[in-house]
C-alpha cells in the first residue's frame, strides 16, 4: 500500500487558535518517527480578555472558526485530529463536551482528541482522584474548567488561574512562574496536578516537576497528544515529556 513518505505511520492534524504559539512546537517534540503533524488555525483577534463580554466574544470567535479549520486540515488526509483549543473543550460540562467531540469527529470523519476528555483519561490512568489545577485563564474560564472536572468525578483541592490578559500573552508565562505556581498548588492532600491551557508552554517544566514533586503533573498538550497517539495505535514511549507518555 502506498503511504505518505514522511508520515508513513500516521498523520495528525492540529487545530489551534491563530494566536497560539505553543501547541505546534510542543507537539513537534512529541511526535515519534513516521508520525507527522499538520496544522490549521482558527482566526481570532489578539485582544484583552479581562471582561466577561470580551471573554464571551472570544469564545464565539473560536466556535465560529473551528469548523472551517477542520475542513481545511482534512484536505491533507490526517488520520486523527488534535484540538489545540482548551476552554471550548470544557464548556458546558461532561455531556456537552462529549457531544462537541462527537460532532467534530463526525465532521472530520476521523477520531478527535481534545484536552478535557484526554485529561480525564490521563488522570484515570494514574488513579488520581483529588487534584490541583493550573490554568492561564480569567475566573470565568477557571469556573468552567472546575465545573467540568468535578462533574467528571475529581475532587479539586486547589485551582490557580494565572489571569493572563490576552490569548497571546499566555505563551509569555515563564518556566519560573510555572514552577512557583506548582509549588503553591502542591500538597500531601493531592494525587496529581493538571495544567490546562494549550498556549501555556509547560511540557518540559511539568516533566521536571514530576521528579521533585513525586507525583503525576500533566501538561495539557502532552496528555492530549498522548491520547491521540494511543487512539491511532501508536504505542511508542516518549522520554522526557512526562510520565503519561513514558508509562501508558
Amino acid at each position: 500500500m502506498v503511504t505518505d513518505t514522511l508520515g508513513y505511520r500516521k498523520l495528525i492534524g492540529l487545530v489551534v487558535p491563530s494566536t497560539n504559539t505553543s501547541v505546534q512546537p510542543e507537539c513537534e517534540r512529541l511526535r515519534p518517527a513516521g508520525v507527522t503533524n499538520h496544522i490549521a488555525r482558527v482566526t481570532i483577534p489578539e485582544r484583552p480578555l479581562t471582561s466577561d463580554q470580551a471573554y464571551d466574544e472570544h469564545l464565539q470567535a473560536m466556535r465560529d472558526g473551528i469548523s472551517p479549520a477542520i475542513a481545511q486540515v482534512m484536505t491533507c488526509g490526517p488520520d486523527h485530529i488534535v484540538m489545540g483549543v482548551a476552554i471550548e473543550a470544557f464548556w458546558g460540562g461532561v455531556a456537552q463536551a462529549d457531544r462537541f467531540q462527537a460532532m467534530l469527529a463526525e465532521q472530520a470523519g476521523v477520531g478527535v482528541s481534545m484536552g478535557s476528555t484526554a485529561a480525564v483519561a490521563g488522570l484515570k490512568a494514574f488513579g488520581a482522584k483529588r487534584i490541583a489545577v493550573l490554568t492561564p485563564h480569567q475566573p470565568k474560564g477557571d469556573a468552567v474548567v472546575q465545573a467540568y472536572l468535578e462533574e467528571a468525578g475529581f475532587d479539586i483541592a486547589r485551582l490557580k488561574g494565572l489571569k493572563c490578559a490576552s490569548p497571546r500573552l499566555i505563551a509569555h508565562v515563564t518556566p519560573s512562574e510555572i514552577r512557583q505556581a506548582l509549588k503553591e498548588l502542591d500538597g500531601d492532600d493531592i494525587d496529581a496536578i493538571l495544567q490546562v491551557g494549550t498556549n501555556l508552554a509547560s511540557i518540559q517544566v511539568m516533566a521536571e516537576a514530576e521528579r521533585w514533586l513525586e507525583k503525576p503533573v500533566l501538561a495539557m498538550n502532552a496528555v492530549t497528544y498522548w491520547d491521540a497517539l494511543r487512539r491511532v495505535g501508536i504505542e511508542d514511549r516518549i522520554a522526557g515529556c512526562g510520565r503519561i507518555l513514558e508509562e501508558f
